[in-house]
């Protein structure tokens, strides 16, 4: 079956930086679409960042623009998303998803999520 393993969340505190990574198996990585969305507590899961399946357009959410990366290593099943500057409001639970087709902004339009692991950022 489908997994989606992310990892390298933590605490840390504002301006320092971390890498996540998201490990994939039981699909054909290549094909994805992958895509970074996080939840804080009491608010919707939103979107973070996404990457087609060729390394093309990377999307982003307006809000971490110029501070995170999203990348993937398709030899290796593996995305990444490198955060620098992080800040307080970046605290959530960041989750890796996997669709068939284009990047996209939308949770629904994703076919598979990990569990996600928790980022916090002290001020």
């Amino acid at each position: 079956q489908v997994q989606l393993v992310e990892s390298g969340g933590g605490l840390v505190q504002a301006g320092d930086s971390l890498r996540l990574s998201c490990a994939a198996s039981g699909l054909t990585f290549s094909i994805y679409a992958m895509g970074w969305f996080r939840q804080a507590p009491g608010k919707e899961r939103e979107f973070v960042a996404a990457i087609p399946w060729d390394v093309g357009s990377t999307l982003y959410a307006d809000s971490v623009k110029g501070r995170f990366t999203i990348s993937r290593e398709n030899a290796k099943n593996m995305m990444y998303l490198q955060m620098n500057t992080l800040k307080p409001d970046d605290t959530a639970v960041y989750y890796c998803a996997a669709r068939r087709g284009g990047p996209s902004r939308m949770t629904k339009n994703y076919d598979y999520w990990g569990q996600g692991t928790q980022v916090t950022v002290s001020s």
